[in-house]
């Protein structure tokens, strides 16, 4: 097997393992939780379902969040960058654990499939959706990958808000309603900032790291007391949108189910300055966490919303 690692060397943990440290499906709730939350408000504001879109609009999701974390697992050992300073979870090539040339059909497999399911979308949606999955892809490898990797800019942060986000949540309701709508924006920037918080506590806890090996991520460029600001403001925005939702249209005052997610979300930035090292890790998860509750929320919050709307037009029947 191929051997990159600096550090420690784990003992290989059976092929299974192996693959989920390749793939990380603990992080798929990023990509999956979106696409929930937005079929919800699809059928709260215009009562619309369309399950066949949405399978295959959640297995694009899933295809490129696991696509996005094989080519960062295989760019990271391919640049030597995988030093023994890191306190993040194990990359399954820098152990060893899967060979660059497995890694690298594996990763050709899944973007060929992710093409296929674009094909699908297209059909659906019409010809945007090629130039939305072709960029994607895009955005998946070049996080990594190429000359100049988005993973050593500081924009990483503001590519996940653009692609788990408003990608992600703009397209999924496009393709159930057939148009967009201002609560459909608003959501893409919330989950969007959510999932861009998980990408913060990962640099802030790298970012020793990152300075040694040249990448100059957000939490790096800005310094640590001004990237705590920006984690807490990320935080913070989906709640205001929400408000913004319903200020806008006191009907949708059900979304404010979301509120209830509030105390457990500010208790994440007090974690993030407090721990340090390895223990940021349980932080990162906290974060995908909260936004898997947030949308949950949403989606309690939306549903209540149309059955309210179907109560009332029934009722003056």
């Amino acid at each position: 097997m191929h051997k990159a690692y600096v550090g420690e060397q784990m003992e290989y943990p059976g092929l299974i393992k192996a693959w989920l440290a390749f793939v990380r499906p603990k992080t798929w709730q990023i990509a999956i939780m979106p696409v929930l939350a937005t079929i919800a408000l699809a059928y709260s504001e215009r009562h619309v379902f369309h399950p066949l879109i949405f399978l295959c609009t959640i297995s694009i999701a899933i295809l490129l969040q696991a696509l996005s974390n094989m080519q960062n697992d295989l760019g990271y050992t391919q640049r030597k960058a995988e030093t023994g300073n890191r306190k993040g979870f194990p990359r399954a090539t820098a152990m060893g654990w899967i060979s660059i040339r497995t890694a690298k059909i594996a990763i050709a497999v899944m973007a060929v499939l992710t093409l296929l399911n674009t094909a699908v979308l297209v059909w659906f949606g019409g010809w945007i959706f090629a130039a939305v999955g072709v960029l994607s892809l895009l955005a998946a490898y070049c996080y990594m990958g190429g000359p100049k990797p988005i993973a050593y800019t500081p924009f990483g942060e503001l590519v996940v808000l653009l692609t788990f986000g408003i990608t992600s949540v703009w397209g999924t309701y496009y393709l159930q309603t057939g148009g967009l709508s201002i609560n459909a924006a608003l959501l893409g920037l919330a989950l969007g900032c959510f999932a861009s918080a998980v990408l913060c506590v990962n640099n802030y806890r790298d970012r020793e790291h990152d300075a040694s090996i040249g990448r100059k991520t957000l939490a790096v460029v800005m310094g640590e007391e001004n990237f705590k600001r920006l984690f807490t403001a990320i935080l913070m925005i989906p709640y205001g949108l929400v408000c913004l939702m319903v200020l806008i249209e006191m009907s949708y005052w059900t979304y404010f189910f979301v509120m209830l997610t509030f105390p457990s979300c500010m208790h994440l930035p007090e974690r993030m300055v407090s721990l340090k090292g390895a223990e940021l890790n349980k932080v990162m998860l906290d974060c995908i966490y909260q936004l898997s509750v947030f949308s949950l929320f949403f989606m309690a919050g939306a549903t209540m919303h149309a059955i309210l709307i179907d109560l009332t037009v029934s009722s003056l029947k």
